[in-house]
């Protein structure tokens, strides 16, 4: 063979041989990778080729799948109260990415996760029969919450403190989920949403954090007895009136000049929501001890999933001390979700523990047979101690008995609580921020619940912007509902 000959077939074989790599390349790497693109159409002719599975509240499934009248798109997600547990499902679209539940189960609801495979599933290599997502939703609480609400732009967060169960999650205004199942539909429905200054489609209840105002005043309280920078809440503290921030010639004052927060008691400082007394506390103990409170209590976790991933509530570091004053009032630069707030009070309800809050109970195939229990396998862990606990719900109580948060009392229940009226926009030019963060324990069964209420906007005048005006009664019609059971 020539040596021309000999080079043309060498070159021809390294062509092949390089034509064997790419195919084998794209078969099993690119092809893997085109399958997973959002925007292969097979992926979603494949998804909605058949119903999904549900999710469920009370026994109830409040999603199903609807037959479409053309395109290749067999089914579309269809929603019961799609408006009252929006918050909850969030949605699943023919065109875009799913949320809430919908987005985290995708997989189980559609067939393709592994857990749901039979022997048979495997062998034949079929997509298998889609399984459920039961939630710790109770619709009386939920109701409760969204109907209070009302036409308030705002969101409330109920927990069984025992438990960690999430009864209720809401936030307002909602929409419905129906509006973005429909490709042919959806894009009108998702520019209308999306330009709405409102932000419906913003859930309030896990991923806006705001200023919480005074209802973080228990986390310093907290904070104080833990440290023992005073023995109980009767104890008087060093807390002048007003208190002159440290290192500033300002001076904070207290909403109400009549008040009798000079040196008052914790006690009598939550019953009043004394400024003076809990800016002065945090600073006095140090933003560090105040910091570790906040994060036993969930601050600052980057982590923490529901199981949907909540924004972060944050408790800042490196402050000069008037900012260190002025986070003891929940002011400066400390932010918290209402999920955040009722995690506080379902801890001081809980003797001081937290049970890591889940709005899943269980994971189930088609048959129902339980996948993954998640009441089973909620963490608890101990943030205060149970004398700490117990004071702490003993001020709450005088809060709502005798104080600022009269309007969440309940015949024949124990309630405690704490209101906030957080400030909003540059010198407070805004209308401020109203939130209730509470407990409740039926005085004649074992049934008991945490609730926080967050009113981000209302019609109400500047003037009747309170946490007990506005928040508190939400609070108090899902605690009711609650304790009813």
């Amino acid at each position: 063979m020539n040596k021309t000959i000999r080079r043309a077939s060498v070159f021809t074989l390294l062509l092949v041989f390089a034509l064997l790599v790419r195919a084998t390349w794209v078969q099993f790497y690119d092809g893997q990778a085109l399958a997973d693109d959002k925007d292969n159409r097979r992926n979603a002719i494949e998804t909605y080729a058949e119903p999904l599975g549900n999710i469920i509240v009370a026994g109830k499934s409040i999603t199903g799948s609807a037959r479409t009248e053309d395109g290749d798109l067999a089914y579309k997600r269809t929603y019961d109260d799609g408006r009252l547990y929006a918050a909850v499902t969030g949605y699943a679209s023919q065109a875009y990415a799913p949320t809430q539940l919908e987005g985290i189960y995708e997989d189980l609801l559609n067939g393709t996760d592994p857990q749901l495979k039979t022997v048979m599933d495997t062998v034949t290599n079929q997509r298998a029969d889609p399984g459920n997502v039961v939630t710790t939703i109770e619709p009386e609480v939920q109701k409760a919450g969204y109907e209070a609400l009302g036409g308030k732009k705002g969101a409330a967060v109920a927990i069984d403190p025992a438990t960690g169960r999430i009864l209720a999650v809401v936030s307002t205004p909602s929409y419905d989920p129906a509006s973005l199942t429909d490709a042919n539909t959806a894009g009108e429905a998702w520019e209308r949403l999306t330009k709405d200054e409102d932000k419906p489609l913003t859930n309030r209840a896990l991923r806006q954090p705001l200023p919480p105002g005074s209802t973080f005043k228990l986390v310093v309280a907290a904070a104080a007895l833990e440290d023992g920078l005073y023995g109980s809440v009767d104890e008087r503290t060093d807390s002048p009136d007003p208190y002159r921030l440290p290192d500033t010639t300002t001076n904070l004052t207290n909403e109400n000049p009549n008040a009798p927060c000079e040196n008052a008691t914790i006690r009598t400082a939550l019953q009043y929501s004394c400024n003076n007394v809990f800016a002065k506390m945090a600073v006095d103990l140090g933003q560090d001890k105040v910091r570790a409170m906040a994060e036993k209590f969930g601050f600052n976790d980057e982590t923490q999933d529901v199981p949907v991933r909540a924004y972060t509530s944050v408790y800042p570091k490196d402050m000069n001390r008037p900012s260190t004053a002025l986070t003891g009032i929940g002011q400066f630069d400390v932010t918290a979700t209402p999920l955040q707030m009722a995690m506080v009070s379902a801890t001081i309800a809980n003797g001081g523990e937290l049970v890591a809050p889940h709005m899943v109970s269980q994971t189930t195939d088609s048959g129902g047979d339980v996948l993954k229990d998640y009441d089973d396998d909620a963490e608890t862990q101990r943030v205060v101690g149970s004398d700490t606990a117990e004071q702490l719900q003993s001020a709450m109580r005088t809060v709502v008995e005798e104080g600022t948060g009269s309007n969440a009392q309940i015949a024949g229940a124990t309630v405690g609580g704490k209101t906030g009226t957080a400030q909003h926009g540059e010198n407070n030019s805004k209308t401020p921020y109203a939130w209730f963060t509470s407990y409740a324990k039926s005085d004649s069964a074992d049934r008991q619940v945490a609730v926080a209420v967050m009113v981000e906007q209302s019609d109400a005048a500047r003037s009747e912007v309170s946490g007990n005006g506005l928040a508190a009664p939400v609070a108090k019609a899902m605690m009711e509902a609650a304790l009813k059971g």
